[in-house]
């Protein structure tokens, strides 16, 4: 099997492209050759569908995959079903591009020998340890660089483990638990409890265990993967030079030929009121108040916002959450998916002030806070007391004291760091990636962002499609989606179908008497091609990810009702949504 530099393609010969493995490189050439005499293993070859390449997702595309999704039913005729044979020798056929860095196969995108001067101490410096940052650290020592990681903080992990994904979950978990107990919840299945009481200490306890232990899981990682882990604020000092400095004021320097900055985000302030950690808190000292308060005022129902007052209202809290936008959820969730959302939160206890604008805060003597408010277009003020106010309006990138303006590299007016598609700045070996980048500031996102990253110093092509990159809320019932909302969908004029399915009509969701929600599958109306999930429910957000797969493999909803789910499963609703979406009905509802 051959390589033809002209088509990019593998064939058993260059006069037969029929043959093709449909194997491109992932990028140009590294410091192996590769020629169209080097020869390849035998891979099976496969005639693509001519229908394929209308399902073909754009990261599919864009990384030159096999388009070989076939969107008709493998039981209508024969001809449709060798067309799924076609696409199980692509599936055959594929090597990710993780293998062909870490083996470097035949030649294509292989990690060079590692070579630099005496006075180089590393090929690659990370600023930062966060889920981005610890994440390319670790990718960049096994493709065989010499790696090293700054870290300000006394513990790895960033803002997620420390004061953010971790520790919020660790609480949301178990105020659940303390909700259903004290409620009726465990009288209406026949466990009847008494004596019920919440020891907050403890809770706090469980959540620091939890977060203790996956930040020093780091740490071993880092020992076992040979990242050489320094401590200090990275500052960049030069374009190959990095110097952390340690809260005693000494410094050390690191000569490296790549940066890659990962400092994430900080809580964006709220202009007038000051955040003491006390009683006027971010999301940070709502992790870990003393006490549950009587009356909490949250300022912004995003994701923050709603998961947070979630918890302090299943401990006992009177919450309040004031959002200058007329929905809740935040940026990217479906809006009806968002009002279904409300309501049930509302059922529990939760309330919202929205299309509300917070014009101030005041700490009375006796330590309350009168919060001003009025309606986002204007009109009569109104206050609120409250015992404990959050301030949650967003996170900004963490881009001050790095020593980007000595170098010449400009924030966009957001405060961000301009890219190219291979996250280089402007000087081509400092990298960025993360929160400090444009798109979603989410985790995953940046642990994305820094393994294409550094897989792209190895030579590697470096391709992200952020519209399949799920968003989660965490809250009981969770939400999560990928992809286009209806909202955008219109507003791009894409003609799309709809699918629904409600977990009432979930038989495992039945038996566990919890039915509240829904999955709504939106598609294109031409192709049958999946181009958003929203999930409201239970485990939404374990779900989420079989559509983030099938969308990343540009599945139409065909394909993904074609798949058989286990029963009962809660997500047998999400393939009943999908049948609704491509057949216009489901089978159980």
């Amino acid at each position: 099997m051959l390589y033809n530099t002209e088509t990019r393609h593998y064939a058993a010969s260059l006069s037969d492209p029929h043959s093709s493995a449909m194997l491109p490189p992932r990028g140009p050439p590294c410091h192996a050759q590769v020629t169209a005499e080097r020869p390849l293993p035998t891979i099976p070859s496969f005639t693509p569908s001519p229908i394929a390449a209308a399902h073909c997702g754009s990261r599919t595309a864009a990384r030159s995959r096999c388009a070989c999704v076939v969107p008709r039913s493998p039981w209508a005729v024969q001809a449709v079903a060798m067309q799924r044979w076609g696409r199980v020798s692509c599936a055959l056929a594929r090597r990710s591009h993780f293998d062909r860095v870490h083996h470097g196969l035949q030649g294509v995108c292989a990690v060079p020998q590692r070579t630099y001067a005496d006075q180089v101490d590393a090929d690659v410096t990370v600023i930062g340890s966060g889920p981005g940052g610890y994440v390319a650290a670790i990718k960049a020592a096994q493709l065989g660089f010499k790696t090293v990681c700054v870290e300000k903080n006394e513990t790895l992990g960033g803002t997620c483990l420390n004061v953010g994904c971790i520790p919020s979950k660790a609480l949301l978990n178990n105020s659940h638990l303390y909700h259903l107990a004290h409620g009726k919840d465990f009288a209406n299945r026949g466990i009847e409890i008494s004596g019920i009481r919440l020891n907050l200490e403890k809770m706090m306890e469980q959540k620091s265990s939890a977060v203790k232990a996956l930040t020093g899981g780091i740490a071993h990682l880092f020992k076992q993967n040979k990242v050489v882990h320094v401590s200090g604020f990275g500052k960049i000092t030069g374009k190959n030079q990095v110097t952390a400095t340690k809260d005693d004021g000494s410094t050390q320097v690191i000569n490296t030929k790549n940066i890659l900055i990962a400092t994430g985000s900080e809580v964006a302030p709220f202009p007038g009121i000051t955040i003491d950690e006390d009683n006027i808190v971010s999301s940070t000292g709502a992790l870990s108040l003393k006490k549950v308060p009587e009356k909490m005022v949250v300022i912004g129902a995003g994701v923050i916002g709603v998961e947070l007052g979630s918890v302090w209202q299943r401990l006992g809290a009177d919450v309040t959450a004031v959002e200058f936008m007329g929905h809740v959820g935040g940026m990217g969730i479906d809006m009806e998916i968002s009002k279904n959302f409300q309501r049930i939160l509302q059922k529990q206890g939760l309330k919202f002030k929205l299309s509300t604008k917070v014009t101030g805060a005041t700490k009375k003597p006796d330590g309350k806070i009168d919060v001003a408010v009025e309606a986002a277009a204007g009109g009569k003020a109104e206050v609120i007391t409250c015992d404990v106010l959050l301030v949650c309006i967003g996170r900004r990138p963490f881009t001050k004291n790095l020593g980007l303006e000595d170098l010449g590299i400009e924030l966009d007016k957001r405060g961000r760091i301009p890219v190219n598609n291979r996250f280089q700045t402007k000087i081509p070996n400092i990298y960025a990636i993360g929160d400090v980048v444009a798109g979603p500031m989410l985790a995953h996102k940046a642990e994305d962002e820094g393994i294409l990253c550094v897989e792209g110093m190895a030579g590697g092509a470096v391709h992200i499609d952020y519209n399949c990159v799920p968003s989660v809320i965490y809250t009981h019932p969770e939400v999560a989606w990928v992809g286009k909302s209806e909202e955008q969908l219109k507003e791009e004029g894409v003609e799309y179908k709809v699918g629904k399915f409600p977990f009432a009509a979930n038989s495992r969701a039945k038996t566990n008497a919890d039915t509240d929600g829904m999955v709504k599958i939106l598609s294109q109306k031409s192709t049958d091609r999946l181009l958003g999930a929203h999930i409201l429910g239970s485990g939404a957000g374990e779900m989420v990810n079989e559509a983030a797969l099938a969308m990343e493999y540009g599945a139409s909803c065909e394909d993904v009702a074609r798949v058989c789910h286990a029963h009962p499963t809660v997500s047998e609703a999400f393939r009943e949504a999908n049948l609704a979406a491509s057949f216009g009905k489901a089978i159980n509802f």
